[in-house]
């Protein structure tokens, strides 16, 4: 069993087996997710990282997290940089196969970070309030 105030990390260094709360993808570089994974850590919460640019989001995996956010315009920042160099011709996609296809050749499309916990609720971006209600 993890002591109250030890942190996952004290936890698994003592053999304890500690569950992940929460699964972040985003891209290691990118400001709000280390902000995320900050808050995370202080606030002993157990996570994991993936980058989708060194491990690509399966295409069934991004229409779900697209799905349970009330569609790809939720999941997809076109706000970005990334979306705004994009070939006009690029931004019109429409099936699922076409978002997924963009998100595969441009990553960082996706808002950053999209945290996963385990009962399957997904959201992105970061905020300390959100993170709060979520967590605490």
């Amino acid at each position: 069993m993890r002591h109250h105030h030890e942190s996952p990390a004290a936890a698994q260094g003592r053999g304890v087996e500690v569950k992940q709360q929460a699964t972040l993808y985003g891209l290691t570089k990118c400001s709000t997710c280390v902000k995320a994974r900050e808050w995370l850590k202080s606030n002993n919460v157990a996570h994991g990282f993936i980058d989708y640019r060194d491990q690509p989001v399966p295409a069934e995996t991004l229409k779900a997290w697209a799905g349970k956010l009330g569609g790809w315009e939720k999941l997809v920042n076109r706000a970005s940089m990334t979306w705004r160099n994009l070939a006009d011709d690029r931004k019109t996609a429409q099936t699922d196969a076409e978002w997924t296809q963009l998100i595969a050749e441009y990553p960082a499309l996706v808002r950053r970070p999209v945290t996963v916990t385990p009962d399957g609720e997904v959201s992105v971006g970061f905020s300390e309030k959100r993170y709060t209600e979520r967590f605490a």
